[in-house]
C-alpha cells in the first residue's frame, strides 16, 4: 500500500513532495528561480514539466530523486550498495539497444524475440530523449525483462504480471471480506491458467514469486501458505513488523480523521467525489482504509479499523488480526515450507519510511530461527528509501530465474 504517490502525476507529485517539505508554493518558485504563478500552474499540470533541469532543480530543493517526481527509478543517477557506478541493463538497453541484436549462441525457440526488443527499446529511447516519461515508465517492466534474458543474465523463463489492485488500492494478496479473495484469484486461478496456456514445468519448484511494499508482503506469504505452488520468493520492502511500519501511522490518521468527525467513510465520500489526492490527508486515509479492508474486514464486509479513531488507541482484538497477518510472526508456524524453498531474495532501503528495513531483518532473523539454510538465501539492505527502487528487480528476477531453472 505504500507509495501511493507513484500514481499521481508529475504536477501532483510536486505538490506532494512541497506539501511535505512546509514550503508554500511561493517559497519554493523563489528557490528554483520561476514565479509562484508558474508553480501553481505545474502543479495543476497546466505547464508540463518537460526540461530535465528544471526537474532536477526542483528535486534537489523538495529533498527527494528524480525518480520520486517522475514516478520511475532514473538509472544514470543509480549507485550500487558498494558506492561504485553501476550501468543496470535497462540504461545499457536505453542507450544502445543495438547489442541486443545478435542472437545468444544458446538460443533457441524460448529465447526472446530480438526483432521485438529492439524495436521496444528503440521506442523507449525515443520516449525517453523526448521527456515523455509517463509512457516510458508503461514500457518498462517489459522492456526490463526482456532485456535481463537477452543479455543472458538469467536462464529463459515466463514473467507473468498479476493485476490484484482494488478500489482502495493494494489487495495485499489475501483473501479478504472487504475486498475480495485474491490469494484464492493468484493461486487457483492464475496459476493453472498459465500452466494450461504456456510451456511451463508445472511444479513448486520450477514457480517464483516477487514483489515490492505489499506485493512484497504477497510474495512472503504465498509460498509458506502455498509451498505446492511456489518454490522462491523475491521481496523488496516487503510489509513486515508490523508495530514499526503501520502502529507510527495511526496518530497521522486519527488527526486527519478530526476534518470527518473520526469517521472514514465520510472521507471515502469525499474522496470518491472529487479529484483524488487533492487533500493532503488523501494518502495517509487512502493506506489506512485498504489496509483495513484487507486484514480486518468481518464477513458482511465491514471494515474495522485497528484504532479508536479519536484517540488511536489500539483495539486489541482487531489488531491481533492484522498481526496475524505479519510474516516475521507467520514463519514461525510456516517453518517447514520455508525450509522447502529453493530461494529468498529480502532487501530493503536504510531509510525506508515505513522502517521495512526493519521488517526485512526481522524477516530474515525468522527464517534463522526456522532454520532455513544460508545458501539459499539473498539478504541485502541498500542505500535508499521506499520509493524509486524498481531498479532492484532485475537483479531479483535473474537470481529467482537461476533458482528455479529446470
Amino acid at each position: 500500500m505504500k507509495g501511493q504517490s507513484d500514481h499521481l502525476t508529475i504536477g501532483e507529485r510536486v505538490a506532494f513532495y512541497r506539501k511535505r517539505r512546509g514550503l508554500t508554493q511561493r517559497v519554493l518558485a523563489e528557490l528554483v528561480g520561476r514565479t509562484e504563478e508558474w508553480l501553481r500552474k505545474v502543479e495543476s499540470d497546466t505547464n508540463p514539466l518537460d526540461r530535465l533541469s528544471v526537474i532536477t532543480a526542483l528535486a534537489r530543493v523538495l529533498g527527494v530523486g528524480l525518480g520520486d517526481l517522475l514516478g520511475a527509478h532514473i538509472l544514470l543517477e543509480w549507485k550500487d550498495s558498494r558506492e561504485r557506478a553501476s550501468v543496470p541493463a535497462l540504461r545499457v538497453a536505453l542507450t544502445d539497444h543495438r547489442q541486443y541484436l545478435p542472437l545468444p549462441s544458446n538460443a533457441d525457440d524460448s529465447a526472446v524475440d530480438l526483432d521485438r526488443l529492439a524495436t521496444q527499446l528503440a521506442d523507449a529511447f525515443r520516449d525517453y530523449q523526448g521527456s515523455q516519461y509517463t509512457r516510458l515508465t508503461l514500457q518498462l517492466p517489459s522492456v526490463v525483462t526482456d532485456a535481463v534474458f537477452a543479455s543472458g543474465q538469467a536462464p529463459p523463463a515466463i514473467v507473468v504480471y498479476v493485476d490484484t489492485w482494488t478500489a482502495y488500492g493494494g489487495s495485499q494478496f489475501v483473501d479478504s471480506h472487504g475486498t475480495g479473495r485474491y490469494h484464492s484469484y493468484l493461486c487457483d486461478e492464475v496459476v493453472p491458467w498459465v500452466d494450461a496456456h504456456y510451456r511451463t514445468v508445472a511444479s513448486s519448484a520450477c514457480r517464483a514469486i516477487m514483489g515490492k511494499s505489499s506485493g512484497g508482503f504477497g510474495a512472503m506469504i504465498t509460498p509458506m501458505l502455498r509451498p505446492d505452488l511456489f518454490g522462491a520468493l523475491a521481496t523488496h520492502a516487503g510489509d513486515a513488523l508490523y508495530e514499526n511500519c503501520y502502529i507510527p501511522e495511526f496518530g497521522t490518521v486519527v488527526r486527519h480523521l478530526r476534518d470527518y468527525d473520526g469517521d472514514i467513510w465520510r472521507w471515502w465520500d469525499d474522496f470518491r467525489s472529487r479529484v483524488s489526492f487533492t487533500k493532503e490527508a488523501d494518502h495517509d486515509l487512502l493506506m489506512l482504509l485498504g489496509v483495513s479492508a484487507c486484514f480486518s474486514a468481518n464477513p458482511d464486509g465491514r471494515v474495522e479499523l485497528p484504532f479508536e479513531p479519536r484517540t488511536a488507541r489500539l483495539r486489541p482484538d482487531v489488531w491481533q488480526r492484522w498481526l496475524d497477518w505479519d510474516p516475521v510472526r507467520m514463519a514461525p508456524q510456516h517453518a517447514e515450507a520455508l525450509r522447502g524453498l529453493r530461494g529468498i531474495w529480502i532487501d530493503a532501503g536504510t531509510h525506508d519510511e515505513w522502517f521495512l528495513d526493519l521488517g526485512a531483518t526481522a524477516f530474515r532473523a525468522a527464517l534463522d530461527e526456522a532454520g532455513v539454510p544460508d545458501e539459499v538465501i539473498h539478504f541485502e539492505l541498500f542505500e535508499g528509501t521506499h520509493m524509486s527502487i524498481d531498479y532492484r528487480y532485475p537483479a531479483s528476477l535473474a537470481w529467482l530465474a537461476a533458482r528455479i531453472a529446470v
